[in-house]
């Protein structure tokens, strides 16, 4: 951590403007902390002890963004600043918000009403850092801590909760004793935050640097009233290792580590070895998808995404060899779109695997890993030759079967997937004539059993 904040000109030239007509003000929050881990923070928020009327005297374009709880956006050199006046909060009726704010002329009873003692640092270049709840010794001993007494904190709002697990996640920091305890004593409280609120918490922490800490919703409580399905399921030891080591095998997008938590969801029990069916596993995946919609329906999770998580999981049941037909034909279930993530999946699911059956894990395993390397090989192969994978890259379309008087509607459809089986079993018969002259052949066919 250094010592010293280097503030942008821009924030600086705010600062200055404010002190310059009598008031103070002071960098707060994220910005503080991340700089004094020597990271470069996205936003700069500043407090201060001026009104918002007088802010906006001071500055010539503003936006009331918050302006019931003090907080102005000043507009300057193309970017949005938001400057809030120091406040104490009234009464909190919902769990969330207060029902009123005070103005305060003091910088600590601003502070003081904060998150987190790493949130609640303040900084101008002229008085230096302004520490009064020892969040820069909290930085150093690399803990999440409350600001004064951690019920308070989570009664006033419950959000907090998750944001703790998240700056954990986010910081790879550990909850502070009497923190995390108090999450425990406090966790039902979650219930009544908003599902968009807890979305977002739960993305933000699994798709962070240390998304195992995501165990701590386990370990505190909180999963068993958020998502109650996965929560249950973790309850099993080897199963919650195995889940929470496949989001560190994989890529930090939400996407893909939304389907690496949830594709276990519905998984029948396993014989010590982990063997099972064909058929079991490919229904297992199935029989998945629809809880696993419905976690993400109550999550209010946006259509794609949803639709793309669910895929992954249904198909992560798919029988795939290593072989250029076997890949041709999986890329058309799937779509080109999704198979490169398909195979990341399997990968981060293989490379998880000792975690649930000791033994198999990547050091005794990688036949699997070696197959799914070949598999992807294969794969951009066919890319980068431009096999055909779907209809639209057929070297004919529906037109040109009508012209070959092929009747609209069913018939022209069952010819043009028959024209594609054949080619993804011989990608050389994708040219127009070769496939006119299959199709023609396909129509005969079909009229003769018709």
């Amino acid at each position: 951590m250094r010592p010293g904040i280097a503030i942008p000109p821009d924030v600086e030239y705010i600062l200055n403007r404010i002190a310059g007509a009598g008031f103070e003000a002071f960098v707060v929050g994220g910005c503080v902390r991340d700089s004094l881990m020597g990271q470069s923070p996205s936003d700069w928020d500043i407090a201060t002890n001026a009104k918002p009327e007088e802010i906006k005297g001071l500055f010539e374009k503003t936006v009331d963004t918050g302006i019931r709880h003090g907080t102005v956006t000043v507009l300057y050199n193309g970017k949005g600043y938001e400057i809030t006046t120091y406040r104490v909060d009234g009464p909190y009726t919902d769990y969330r918000r207060p029902k009123e704010v005070y103005f305060s002329a003091n910088l600590k009873e601003d502070l003081a009403r904060r998150d987190f003692t790493v949130n609640a640092m303040a900084y101008n270049p002229s008085v230096g850092l302004v520490d009064y709840f020892d969040g820069i010794g909290d930085l150093r001993r690399r803990i999440i801590k409350a600001v004064g007494n951690p019920d308070k904190r989570f009664n006033e709002d419950a959000l907090r909760m998750l944001r703790a697990v998240r700056f954990s996640a986010q910081l790879g920091f550990d909850l502070e004793a009497d923190t995390l305890a108090s999450i425990e004593r406090n966790s039902s409280l979650i219930v009544n935050i908003s599902m968009e609120r807890i979305r977002d918490e739960l993305t933000k922490t699994i798709v962070s640097k240390c998304p195992e800490r995501f165990g701590l919703l386990q370990k505190t409580g909180l999963l068993r009233h958020v998502i109650p399905e996965l929560s249950a399921l973790m309850e099993d030891e080897d199963m919650s290792c195995h889940m929470l080591k496949t989001l560190t095998c994989i890529e930090s997008d939400a996407v893909l580590r939304w389907t690496m938590l949830l594709h276990e969801i519905a998984r029948p029990v396993e014989d010590a070895e982990g063997e099972k069916s064909r058929r079991r596993l490919q229904g297992l995946h199935a029989d998945s998808t629809g809880t696993v919609r419905t976690i993400l329906k109550r999550l209010k999770m946006d259509n794609r995404s949803s639709d793309n998580i669910c895929r992954l999981i249904y198909y992560l049941g798919m029988t795939l060899d290593d072989d250029p037909r076997s890949v041709r034909k999986a890329v058309r279930k799937v779509g080109k779109e999704l198979f490169e993530d398909l195979l990341k999946v399997l990968e981060a699911d293989l490379l998880a695997q000792g975690s649930r059956f000791p033994g198999k894990g990547p050091e005794n395993g990688n036949d699997g890993i070696e197959k799914l390397n070949r598999i992807r090989e294969i794969y951009n192969d066919i890319i980068a030759t431009g096999q055909c994978t779907s209809l639209k890259e057929l070297a004919v379309n529906g037109t040109d079967l009508l012209e070959l008087g092929i009747s609209r509607g069913k018939e022209t459809g069952l010819v043009l997937e028959k024209l594609l089986d054949a080619v993804l079993e011989d990608p050389e018969l994708n040219s127009r004539d070769r496939l006119l002259e299959l199709a023609r052949r396909f129509a005969g066919d079909h009229c003769q059993h018709n």
